[in-house]
């Protein structure tokens, strides 16, 4: 069964996306399901990023990467192996992953906090690509203050008034929390992609599996589940 266009006028489905800004295969993910929903026509994608943290452990200021990527793989064959996997899978999304640039492994709670803020402006998504662009295209440190201002200021938020919320515990503790919700619920790995709350697709999955989730889901909220 298929949603017609007449049907599906008003259908919108949800989708919450629970991933880490320092996640690279979060990226890719990103990246699959705005193909995803650029494929599944008359029905409208409200996608709301929520947070996840890889490594909350991460000290305020970041570590150096090479040394973090060393503790947490060992052997550097086993690094070199999985990032140029990562820069195959990333350029067929139109990712140019540049490992050699990163320099910092930051603590992403900060970016989190900016994300919370940039829902309620309307800019969240814009600010999503805009963070992971930094991070793992451009190499730049997501944990510095002077970056995510920045990087607000480039989809229009206002720089020095989101460094001053930035540089206070403002939802430091709400954050913190809605990340132990989603633990709570079972997510272990990132990128989750919960549909109409109550439907998880786990990990970067290719663009037709996402996109067939988000037709079939679209399809039982409009005419009930199938027989």
């Amino acid at each position: 069964m298929m949603i017609d266009q007449t049907s599906a006028q008003s259908m919108t489905i949800t989708v919450d996306v629970v991933s880490d800004v320092c996640c690279p295969w979060c990226y890719m993910g990103k990246r699959r399901l705005d193909r995803a929903i650029e494929q599944v026509s008359g029905v409208d994608v409200v996608v709301t990023w929520r947070p996840f943290q890889l490594d909350p452990t991460i000290p305020t200021g970041g570590v150096d990467r090479k040394a973090y990527m060393q503790k947490k793989f060992g052997d550097t064959g086993r690094i070199d192996e999985i990032h140029e996997r990562l820069t195959a899978l990333g350029a067929a999304e139109g990712i140019d992953y540049d490992f050699e640039a990163i320099k910092v492994s930051p603590n992403s709670l900060d970016a989190h906090r900016l994300l919370r803020w940039a829902a309620e402006a309307g800019v969240q998504h814009a600010l999503k690509e805009r963070l992971m662009a930094l991070y793992w295209t451009e190499g730049a440190d997501i944990g510095d203050l002077d970056v995510l201002s920045e990087a607000a200021q480039s989809v229009g938020l206002d720089a020095e008034a989101i460094h001053a919320r930035l540089a206070s515990d403002e939802d430091r503790d709400s954050v913190t929390e809605e990340i132990a919700y989603f633990q709570r619920m079972g997510v272990r790995g990132v990128p989750t992609f919960i549909i109409e709350k109550k439907y998880a697709v786990s990990g970067a999955q290719e663009v037709a599996v996402l996109a067939d989730a988000l037709r079939d889901i679209a399809e039982e909220k409009a005419f009930g589940p199938k027989m």
